[in-house]
């Protein structure tokens, strides 16, 4: 929702807010890169 902030802001010419905006986005992207990568990885071990 950030991104789509952004874009939004950013044609309409708030310039500031969607620089804010594609920052916040960007660094929820990676977190949640992060934490996929994370379930992958400790997904796979065997249920005991």
């Amino acid at each position: 929702t950030f991104l789509i902030i952004a874009l939004i802001a950013a044609a309409l010419g708030f310039g500031g807010i969607a620089g804010t905006a594609v920052g916040i986005a960007k660094i929820l992207f990676f977190v949640f890169i992060v934490l996929f990568v994370l379930s992958l990885i400790f997904g796979r071990r065997t249920k005991v």
